[in-house]
Protein backbone atom coordinates (compact mmCIF):
# COMPACT_ATOMS: atom_id res chain seq x y z
CA UNK A 1 0.00 0.00 0.00
CA UNK A 2 1.44 3.12 -1.04
CA UNK A 3 0.13 6.40 -0.81
CA UNK A 4 -0.02 8.74 -4.02
CA UNK A 5 -1.29 11.77 -1.82
CA UNK A 6 -2.97 12.79 1.53
CA UNK A 7 -4.85 15.97 0.50
CA UNK A 8 -8.08 16.96 0.36
CA UNK A 9 -9.25 18.61 -2.65
CA UNK A 10 -7.06 21.64 -3.60
CA UNK A 11 -4.72 21.36 -0.46
CA UNK A 12 -2.03 23.45 -0.73
CA UNK A 13 0.20 21.43 0.68
CA UNK A 14 -0.36 17.83 -0.76
CA UNK A 15 -1.02 15.92 -3.93
CA UNK A 16 -4.64 14.60 -3.57
CA UNK A 17 -5.49 11.25 -1.47
CA UNK A 18 -5.16 8.35 -3.22
CA UNK A 19 -3.52 5.09 -2.21
CA UNK A 20 -1.30 2.59 -4.81
CA UNK A 21 -2.69 -1.21 -3.65
CA UNK A 22 -0.19 -3.81 -5.60
CA UNK A 23 0.79 -7.58 -5.14
CA UNK A 24 1.31 -10.56 -7.06
CA UNK A 25 1.77 -8.30 -10.29
CA UNK A 26 -1.10 -6.31 -9.76
CA UNK A 27 -1.63 -2.61 -9.66
CA UNK A 28 -4.90 -1.05 -8.22
CA UNK A 29 -5.07 2.99 -7.73
CA UNK A 30 -8.08 4.19 -4.96
CA UNK A 31 -8.71 7.89 -6.16
CA UNK A 32 -5.64 10.11 -6.32
CA UNK A 33 -5.80 12.05 -9.77
CA UNK A 34 -4.08 14.77 -11.01
CA UNK A 35 -0.26 15.00 -9.50
CA UNK A 36 -1.30 11.78 -7.28
CA UNK A 37 -0.87 9.37 -10.31
CA UNK A 38 1.09 6.00 -10.06
CA UNK A 39 2.76 6.42 -13.11
CA UNK A 40 3.14 2.85 -15.66
CA UNK A 41 0.56 0.50 -15.83
CA UNK A 42 -2.19 0.26 -13.68
CA UNK A 43 -5.11 -3.10 -13.69
CA UNK A 44 -7.88 -0.79 -12.41
CA UNK A 45 -8.66 2.82 -11.40
CA UNK A 46 -11.23 2.77 -8.54
CA UNK A 47 -13.01 5.50 -6.57
CA UNK A 48 -15.05 6.67 -3.57
CA UNK A 49 -17.38 9.31 -5.37
CA UNK A 50 -18.24 9.00 -8.74
CA UNK A 51 -19.09 12.76 -8.96
CA UNK A 52 -15.45 14.34 -7.06
CA UNK A 53 -13.95 17.13 -8.76
CA UNK A 54 -10.94 15.40 -10.18
CA UNK A 55 -13.17 12.90 -11.57
CA UNK A 56 -12.72 13.66 -15.52
CA UNK A 57 -9.29 13.98 -15.02
CA UNK A 58 -9.53 10.35 -13.41
CA UNK A 59 -11.30 8.93 -16.42
CA UNK A 60 -9.34 10.57 -18.88
CA UNK A 61 -6.20 8.88 -17.58
CA UNK A 62 -7.93 5.82 -16.98
CA UNK A 63 -8.99 5.38 -20.37
CA UNK A 64 -5.56 6.01 -21.53
CA UNK A 65 -4.32 3.11 -19.39
CA UNK A 66 -7.19 1.13 -20.98
CA UNK A 67 -8.67 -0.12 -17.32
CA UNK A 68 -12.07 0.10 -15.83
CA UNK A 69 -12.49 3.04 -13.89
CA UNK A 70 -15.26 3.81 -11.24
CA UNK A 71 -16.74 2.95 -7.61
CA UNK A 72 -16.61 -1.03 -8.44
CA UNK A 73 -15.09 -3.94 -6.80
CA UNK A 74 -11.97 -5.60 -8.11
CA UNK A 75 -10.83 -8.97 -7.50
CA UNK A 76 -7.35 -10.85 -8.37
CA UNK A 77 -4.84 -13.35 -6.90
CA UNK A 78 -6.15 -13.84 -4.20
CA UNK A 79 -6.86 -9.99 -3.03
CA UNK A 80 -10.42 -8.49 -3.21
CA UNK A 81 -11.04 -4.83 -3.13
CA UNK A 82 -15.03 -4.05 -2.55
CA UNK A 83 -16.61 -0.58 -2.23
CA UNK A 84 -18.92 -0.40 1.18
CA UNK A 85 -20.50 2.95 1.59
CA UNK A 86 -19.88 5.99 3.89
CA UNK A 87 -21.94 8.10 5.27
CA UNK A 88 -20.51 11.07 3.42
CA UNK A 89 -22.31 13.53 1.65
CA UNK A 90 -25.84 13.70 -0.11
CA UNK A 91 -24.86 11.34 -3.09
CA UNK A 92 -23.54 7.41 -2.90
CA UNK A 93 -20.27 7.87 -1.75
CA UNK A 94 -17.86 4.61 -1.05
CA UNK A 95 -14.59 3.24 0.99
CA UNK A 96 -13.21 0.36 0.20
CA UNK A 97 -12.44 -3.00 1.67
CA UNK A 98 -9.12 -4.44 1.10
CA UNK A 99 -8.78 -8.66 1.93
CA UNK A 100 -6.27 -10.83 0.99
CA UNK A 101 -7.50 -14.09 3.69
CA UNK A 102 -8.32 -13.05 7.12
CA UNK A 103 -6.15 -9.34 6.34
CA UNK A 104 -8.42 -6.51 5.82
CA UNK A 105 -7.06 -3.37 4.82
CA UNK A 106 -9.60 0.15 4.72
CA UNK A 107 -9.05 2.98 2.87
CA UNK A 108 -11.94 5.47 3.61
CA UNK A 109 -10.31 9.13 2.96
CA UNK A 110 -13.92 10.67 3.61
CA UNK A 111 -16.38 9.96 5.56
CA UNK A 112 -19.35 11.95 8.07
CA UNK A 113 -19.65 8.80 10.61
CA UNK A 114 -17.00 6.46 11.29
CA UNK A 115 -17.95 3.23 9.30
CA UNK A 116 -18.68 0.56 11.55
CA UNK A 117 -17.47 -1.88 8.34
CA UNK A 118 -13.86 -1.31 9.59
CA UNK A 119 -14.02 -2.05 12.58
CA UNK A 120 -10.84 -4.52 14.02
CA UNK A 121 -9.15 -3.55 10.81
CA UNK A 122 -5.67 -4.31 10.54
CA UNK A 123 -5.03 -0.83 8.41
CA UNK A 124 -7.35 2.31 8.08
CA UNK A 125 -6.75 4.97 5.98
CA UNK A 126 -8.74 7.32 7.29
CA UNK A 127 -10.31 11.15 6.77
CA UNK A 128 -8.37 13.95 8.21
CA UNK A 129 -9.98 16.87 6.89
CA UNK A 130 -11.50 18.32 10.54
CA UNK A 131 -8.68 18.28 13.21
CA UNK A 132 -10.86 18.69 16.38
CA UNK A 133 -14.44 19.15 15.23
CA UNK A 134 -16.53 18.14 12.22
CA UNK A 135 -16.77 19.65 9.10
CA UNK A 136 -20.52 20.15 7.90
CA UNK A 137 -21.40 20.92 4.99
CA UNK A 138 -24.01 23.74 4.09
CA UNK A 139 -27.90 22.44 3.54
CA UNK A 140 -26.47 19.41 5.94
CA UNK A 141 -26.43 17.67 3.33
CA UNK A 142 -23.16 15.73 4.46
CA UNK A 143 -19.42 16.52 5.61
CA UNK A 144 -16.41 15.17 7.45
CA UNK A 145 -15.58 13.41 10.81
CA UNK A 146 -12.48 15.35 12.90
CA UNK A 147 -9.44 13.50 13.24
CA UNK A 148 -9.89 13.63 17.21
CA UNK A 149 -13.13 11.55 16.31
CA UNK A 150 -11.75 9.31 14.31
CA UNK A 151 -8.65 8.77 16.84
CA UNK A 152 -11.04 7.97 19.27
CA UNK A 153 -13.38 5.23 17.33
CA UNK A 154 -10.49 3.39 15.98
CA UNK A 155 -9.09 3.08 19.14
CA UNK A 156 -12.05 2.03 20.24
CA UNK A 157 -13.10 0.13 17.35
CA UNK A 158 -10.11 -2.45 17.33
CA UNK A 159 -8.40 -0.93 14.74
CA UNK A 160 -4.43 -1.95 14.62
CA UNK A 161 -2.95 0.62 12.47
CA UNK A 162 -4.50 4.25 11.61
CA UNK A 163 -3.04 6.31 8.93
CA UNK A 164 -4.74 10.10 8.44
CA UNK A 165 -5.01 10.94 4.65
CA UNK A 166 -7.23 13.59 3.12
CA UNK A 167 -5.57 16.04 5.17
CA UNK A 168 -7.63 19.37 4.85
CA UNK A 169 -6.71 22.60 6.29
CA UNK A 170 -7.85 22.97 9.94
CA UNK A 171 -5.37 19.32 10.33
CA UNK A 172 -2.40 21.29 8.47
CA UNK A 173 -3.12 23.96 10.99
CA UNK A 174 -2.49 21.40 13.47
CA UNK A 175 0.36 19.71 12.12
CA UNK A 176 1.78 22.92 11.92
CA UNK A 177 1.64 23.69 15.44
CA UNK A 178 3.14 20.27 15.96
CA UNK A 179 -0.65 18.64 17.30
CA UNK A 180 -0.57 14.52 16.84
CA UNK A 181 -3.26 12.29 17.36
CA UNK A 182 -4.01 10.79 20.30
CA UNK A 183 -4.41 7.53 18.45
CA UNK A 184 -2.66 6.66 14.46
CA UNK A 185 -0.38 8.45 12.71
CA UNK A 186 -0.41 11.76 9.75
CA UNK A 187 0.02 9.85 6.61
CA UNK A 188 2.96 10.67 4.31
CA UNK A 189 3.27 10.70 0.52
CA UNK A 190 5.08 8.33 -1.87
CA UNK A 191 5.36 6.09 1.92
CA UNK A 192 4.67 2.01 1.75
CA UNK A 193 2.24 0.74 4.53
CA UNK A 194 1.76 -2.95 5.82
CA UNK A 195 -1.63 -3.51 8.24
CA UNK A 196 -0.32 -3.60 11.99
Amino acid sequence: MTLLGVGAMNSPRYRPAGLLVAWAGRRVVLDGGGAADPGGRVDAWLVCDERAELMPAIRRRAVQLGVPCGAVAFAAAGVRLRPLPVDHTNHPTFGYLVEQGDRRVVWAPEFRTWPDWADGAGLVFADAAGWDRPIRFVGGVGGHACVLDTAERARERGVGRLVFAHIGRPSIRAIDRGCRPPFGEWGVEDRCYRPA
